[in-house]
Formats: structure tokens, sequence, C-alpha cells
């Protein structure tokens, strides 16, 4: 990815990191400037080092505005990516998260310090142990990442008030629509690969499901299965 500073040098940049909490702060300014309204989601966002979920030579780049190469291959959303589509999701206190796609568990941080439970899911078995082990040393023990096939949910921890995707799909899951309950949201990017796509958020009542689009937005596609090694 352009930009990303190669080898030793991103060393460097993260011995030169700034005070953590300025760092921080000056990242909800941003998200405040380019139109995040939502006062709950940039006050966790806050909380939520994002550091901690970096590999160490991009630790200098923690609160730049950028999405970043983690593990397995997989990459860390923009800060004001996941704060729009937390912040679409309406989270309350009492509210329990299906999150499908764990990658290095950052955006599931960010909503365990909004919601009463959150679940999230990965086939990657490497990326639900390492988030595992960061909410353990964040004491974020309302969060749980489980190795699964993101297309069949969790149906055994569901039904769920609110479920993210964080990979394009071409349409939701049935799976998806009955683990959510009545009146509950889901936000996923819908489209095909290497394409624009969209971000829509959709409401569930008793007997149809209502869209809104958000947002135009480019990601990766969402794979099924379990990843046999990582």
């Amino acid at each position: 990815m352009a930009g990303l500073p190669p080898g030793d040098e991103g060393a460097k940049q993260s011995s030169a990191l700034p005070d953590e909490a300025e760092a921080r702060a000056a990242l909800v300014l941003t998200l405040r400037q380019r139109g995040v309204g939502a006062r709950d989601v940039l006050t966790a966002i806050e909380r939520v080092p994002r550091r901690l979920f970096l590999p160490a030579r991009h630790h200098g780049l923690a609160y730049d505005d950028i999405t970043l190469p983690i593990e397995c291959g997989q990459t860390l959303s923009a800060p004001s990516m996941v704060a729009f589509t937390v912040q679409a999701l309406d989270i309350a206190p009492d509210h329990s998260v299906l999150e499908i796609g764990t990658g290095s568990g950052y955006q599931s941080a960010v909503m365990g310090h909004l919601a009463e439970r959150v679940e999230t899911v990965d086939r990657f078995s490497t990326l639900t142990d390492l988030a595992n082990r960061r909410f353990a040393a964040l004491k974020l023990d309302n969060i749980s990442a489980t190795q699964a096939d993101g297309f069949d949910g969790l149906k055994q921890k569901g039904p769920f008030d609110r479920i993210v995707v964080t990979a394009a799909l071409t349409s939701v899951p049935d799976k998806w629509v009955q683990q959510l309950k009545p009146g509950g949201v889901l936000v996923a990017p819908i489209g095909q690969a290497r394409q624009p796509q969209s971000l829509i958020r959709f409401t569930k009542s008793e007997s149809v499901m209502t869209a809104d689009t958000l947002m135009q937005v480019r990601t990766v596609m969402l794979q099924p299965g379990i990843a046999m090694k990582l």
C-alpha cells in the first residue's frame, strides 16, 4: 500500500510515536471534521489503542486515518470507515452484536465499549486468537472471537440486535436474517469484487428487510469456509 514505511523505517516511526492520548484525541478531531457526529462512537474510538491491533512496524501510523496491513494478508480498516460503520449500527448498551470478519479485532473493541455483548467470527484462527488476547489485555470481557464460516453467522449465540460485516458480498444470506432480532439492524458492503460497493444499512421488520445506502466503499469480498492454516 502506498505510503507505508518499508522495513526498519516503520520501527523508527514507531519509536517517534507522540503521546498516545494526544494521538487518539487528534484522531477523534479528524473524524469529527470528516462528519462523524455520534459522541458515543467517538468516545469509544478514543478509548481504544489502535496501535495494539497492528504489527509493530506500523505502530507509527496507528492514528492516521488510513487502512493498514495485518496478519494473514488482511487489513485493518481506516478509523473513519470503522466510525461511520459503527455509527450506522446505532448500538445501545443492552445490545448484542455479531461481527462477521474479526480481522485485528479493532472494530470489535470499539463496539465492546458500546454494546452489552459482541460476538465476532473470522475464518482465520490466527486472527481470532490474536484478537482474544487483545481483548483480554484491554479487559474487554464482553467480547469473544470464534473461528467460523462467516456465511453461517453464529446461531448458537443469537439472535442478535445488530450484525455488521467487514467484507463485501453480493447479497445478505438468509441465515443472517434469521439470526437478527425483529427491529434489528445489519450493516454490510454489498457489491461485486474489484468494483465500488455500497455500504447498506438493513432494518428488519416482522416481514421484510428495508435498505438504506449509506456510502460507496471498496473492500475485499467475504470468503466462505474456514482457513485450514493460519
